[in-house]
């Protein structure tokens, strides 16, 4: 199994939720159920990923784009967003206990096999998360 999937999406909150629908969609017509643990790793993981793009990476009139890419080992989520200027810390900690915020990479961190963030150019940056099959 080796497949690509890319799609532009709103950086609003409707958008940040309509990519978690559509990766788990996605994995289900590759044959992973949506009730597997690698269907609720993608899910989790895509659902932060995106939300993260949403509030971090959001610049006005800017999209950010989801890509899901399975190969017959491996399934990879990246999010790209406009705003390389903003990286995710290299580790996951957790925040301060009455932080209301800032859990979504211990998410990433605790479902992913491997993730981290490359820059693109001086406009771009993508988050990444990957899970073993």
């Amino acid at each position: 199994m080796s497949s690509a999937f890319r799609v532009q999406l709103s950086s609003s909150r409707r958008g940040a939720h309509l990519a978690r629908q559509l990766a788990v969609g996605r994995l289900a017509r590759h044959g992973i159920a949506r009730t597997t643990p690698t269907s609720f790793a993608i899910g989790a993981i895509t659902a932060e990923l995106a939300a993260n793009a949403v509030t971090h990476g959001r610049l006005p009139g800017r999209d950010f784009v989801l890509t899901l890419a399975l190969s017959s080992t491996t399934v990879r989520v990246e999010v790209l967003d406009g705003r390389p200027d903003l990286l995710p810390p290299t580790t996951a900690n957790a925040p301060s206990s009455d932080a209301l915020g800032g859990r979504g990479l211990l998410v990433v961190d605790a479902f992913a096999d491997r993730w981290g963030c490359v820059v693109r150019g001086t406009d771009a940056k993508y988050v990444w998360a990957e899970v073993n099959l």
